[in-house]
């Protein structure tokens, strides 16, 4: 018996027998050890582990529960024959059983294992299976509808805790909807739908402050919003969109028409989580006969449920302008009412939102204001108010941050905001805290302040022929200038707002969107603009943050990222902005940038940066290299704008390091080597330098490249000379290596040299003197001891002297 099966079995004895509690607990930890080797991972299942694991989820120690389940995870990684026993074994019942319970910590655990089983099921063994095993190996498309089935039965059940329902929320996010729209196949959503779209909204109509229902978390609505967002937009034809909107119809329709005030909260509280996710669908059902009406007169209602459910579905069909003006005409009265004289703040502060949203309504168009000068100022000065009111509710602070993402649009408002510094510090905290559906509130409020949205300038012509039409024209507000927003940045990162920001890329939850993910990458491109800045982003966690965002976001988002992690990887060293491994993860943003969809601006950026990675090592060069960056960086050598060309020559300087890149200037029929010769005498003094370094590099790793130098192109030596004669010492320096790398590889092309006016010009950069760098000197004179050498020139003693002057 091997040491680990000793292990193992020792484990084993400890657990089944009456040993202490202490023991017990360290045995099952040292299982979990175990379990993640793979000799003692199959040792555990071989010895019928699995049976004991089983008696363990039934433990009152929440300590051994918490390590049977992690060593289940390591049993289930990356293996999914072994994978398909254990959920047979176990069944999902027990195990969503523990996922329900109430302990947060062992409903996260059995969450991840979950997680764990779905992977090893959809991706198989790690190992190429082949021959036998692969006729062996049984298909899991059973166990995983199976499985999908019953975490559809833990949404409506009411001895699921709320912690535990959410994690069978994000478990269906995370494996119903395709990852990619480019897999055709949509089976598994359109078969969750069917069977479980009805229970789905069974928790989105669910109302906590009413007796009847499942228990919900604060999160747990946001979380119902997402995943019927992915499964709507994961439908690909117009049929099947019809289908969910019908059976979203038929449940709101169900339970709006039923007597009963109970049924239609229902209805209207599943109505407000549509219209956060699949929007469209929300539209449609809140244009069904009655339910406007029943909004507007419920917000009356003296109950205050009644009142909180009614004006939260106010505020988000506020959405659509069309409504958002039918609301300003007929509910602003309500709304203005139930913010005066409503004794309740849970109210007041959703009141109050409502109100913003629809103050909101212009945008940034400064000319466009729904109330009276002054109105919006003191809506957002009650927002900070609440927000600082740490008396209230989690839930109650995260409206005023909802209301202020709202009113941002207001330059003014900006503008106190960031001078209140008890408020930043609050939406700070709020960012940290457990209620998760405050995120988008935040990123939305942080992109209005810092000015980070897209803005386009519209052509000064059609300005004009706006105005001769009378036409309406935006107005951008004058506290949006850029001295402004400068400032408010300044404000913003001395609340601390990189702290709050890495905090809520580390969320994991639904409700950390992709839309709120390219909030979070505009704040911080904002952030990193200065290059003064930078340091300190990076100092609190930014530079870490931002690679998750540039592989998880929308497109646009992945770009700002990636811009964000251009600007530091340009300014810092890599290796402390992006400790370890993680610098490696650095590059394939980087080489995203190199699009033509992206702007000249983020093209340059991203060649300094990964010529600052190039220059690091040789590990990081052949990352750039299988990123298939070298043919892109090329293309940008021809690219017209010369800070652009330049950058990419640079670029392409660092690379020539790797023998890869060396084996394509090797390569012949191509004009490689001569695009360098041509640059090396161009006038931009920046290209000039990176050209020649390049050629300097090349020449000194491969010296059959010095004998096509000549071939390239007639002026080669007119070029070669200009660079000796430069009054920039970099590039006489860099001239010289080339003509001793040159002399070095070809006794006929050190002729050719010595022929012409280079001896010359060697001859007095031997001699050093004032202006001339020792290093240039030194070159210089190996140049002409090479020359001696080959007896084309003499020395001063009397030597053959070939042709030429004196040295």
């Amino acid at each position: 018996m091997n040491s680990t099966d000793a292990r193992v079995q020792q484990m084993f004895s400890l657990l089944d027998s009456s040993a202490n509690d202490s023991d017990r607990q360290k045995a099952a930890q040292n299982l979990v050890v175990l379990s993640r080797e793979d000799a003692g991972a199959e040792q555990i299942f071989r010895n019928d582990g699995v049976k004991l694991m089983q008696k363990l989820l039934h433990s009152k120690q929440e300590d051994v529960v918490l390590s049977a389940l992690r060593t289940l995870v390591g049993l289930c990684t990356g293996h999914q024959s072994r994978t398909m026993a254990i959920v047979n074994e176990l069944g999902m019942e027990r195990l969503c059983a523990v996922m329900g319970s109430g302990a947060s910590t062992v409903s996260l655990a059995a969450c991840h294992l979950l997680q764990v089983m779905f992977e090893a099921l959809t991706e198989g063994m790690k190992q190429e299976i082949r021959g036998k095993d692969e006729a062996i190996l049984p298909e899991p498309s059973k166990e995983l509808r199976s499985m999908l089935r019953h975490l559809l039965e833990m949404m409506p059940a009411a001895n699921v805790s709320g912690p535990g329902r959410d994690s069978a929320i994000n478990l269906l996010i995370k494996q119903v909807p395709r990852k990619s729209l480019k897999n055709p196949n949509n089976s598994l959503t359109l078969w969750l739908i069917d069977l479980g779209l009805k229970k789905i909204l069974e928790v989105a109509g669910t109302v906590p402050e009413l007796s009847d229902g499942p228990p919900l978390t604060d999160n747990s609505h946001m979380s119902c919003s997402v995943l019927l967002s992915k499964l709507y937009d994961d439908l690909k034809s117009d049929k099947e969109r019809e289908n969910f909107n019908k059976l979203c119809e038929e449940y709101v329709q169900h339970h709006f028409h039923r007597s009963g005030l109970d049924a239609k909260l229902r209805a209207i509280q599943a109505v407000s989580v549509l219209l956060q996710g699949p929007s469209d669908v929300g539209n449609r059902t809140l244009e069904m006969s009655g339910m406007m009406d029943a909004v507007i007169s419920l917000c009356a209602s003296k109950d205050v449920t009644h009142q909180q459910v009614a004006v939260e579905a106010l505020i988000h069909a506020a959405g659509k302008a069309k409504r958002a003006s039918f609301i300003t005409a007929n509910g602003v009265a309500l709304l203005k009412d139930l913010y005066k004289k409503s004794e309740n703040d849970r109210i007041r502060v959703r009141a109050l939102v409502g109100l913003c949203k629809l103050g909101s309504a212009g945008g940034t168009d400064f000319s466009m204001k729904q109330f009276a000068e002054g109105s919006t100022l003191k809506l957002a000065k009650q927002c900070r108010k609440w927000l600082c009111n740490e008396s209230l509710p989690t839930t109650s602070r995260r409206w005023s941050v909802e209301g202020l993402a709202y009113l941002t649009f207001d330059a003014d408002v900006k503008e106190d905001l960031v001078q209140d510094k008890n408020a930043l510090l609050g939406m700070c905290e709020l960012a940290k805290s457990e209620d998760k559906t405050v995120l988008f509130a935040v990123g939305s409020t942080l992109v209005n302040c810092t000015n980070s949205y897209d803005v386009e300038k519209p052509d000064p012509q059609m300005v004009e022929l706006a105005k001769y039409a009378k036409q309406h024209v935006p107005e951008e507000h004058p506290k949006d200038a850029p001295s402004y927003v400068e400032k408010r940045l300044n404000k913003l990162l001395e609340a601390g707002v990189v702290s709050a920001l890495v905090c809520m890329v580390r969320q994991e939850s639904p409700a950390l969107t992709d839309a709120c993910r390219e909030c979070i990458a505009r704040v911080f491109l904002a952030l990193v603009e200065k290059q003064e800045d930078r340091g300190r982003v990076v100092a609190q966690g930014g530079g870490k943050a931002l690679i998750p965002l540039a592989s998880e976001n929308t497109d646009i988002g992945k770009i700002k990222a990636a811009q964000a992690l251009a600007k530091i990887t340009i300014t810092s060293n890599p290796e402390i902005a992006f400790p370890g491994e993680r610098i490696y993860e650095t590059v394939r943003p980087l080489v995203s940038l190199l699009s033509v969809e992206c702007s000249l601006l983020q093209n340059f950026e991203a060649l300094m940066a990964l010529t600052n990675l190039a220059g690091n090592n040789e590990r990081l060069r052949q990352k750039i290299i299988k990123e298939k960056a070298v043919p892109k960086i090329e293309g940008y050598m021809f690219e017209e704008h010369d800070l652009v060309r330049a950058s990419a020559t640079e670029c392409m300087c660092n690379l020539v390091l790797s023998t890869e890149v060396q084996k394509l200037y090797l390569a012949t029929g191509n004009d490689r080597l001569k695009l360098l010769v041509l640059y090396s005498g161009e006038e931009d003094e920046r290209l000039r330098k990176a050209a020649a370094g390049t050629l300097a590099m090349l020449t000194a790793e491969q010296p059959e490249l010095c004998v096509r130098i000549s071939g390239t192109t007639t002026h080669w030596l007119e070029i070669v000379q200009a660079l000796l004669l430069s009054e920039i010492t970099d590039l006489r320096h860099r001239g010289v290596v080339i003509i001793q790398n040159m002399m070095q590889a070809d006794k006929l092309l050190a002729e050719t040299l010595m022929e012409s006016e280079a001896l010359e010009i060697l001859s007095f950069l031997a001699k050093g003197g004032e202006g001339t760098l020792e290093a240039v000197s030194r070159v210089a004179q190996n140049c002409l001891d090479k020359a001696v050498e080959y007896g084309i020139i003499k020395t001063r003693e009397g030597k053959e002297r070939g042709k030429g002057n004196e040295p």
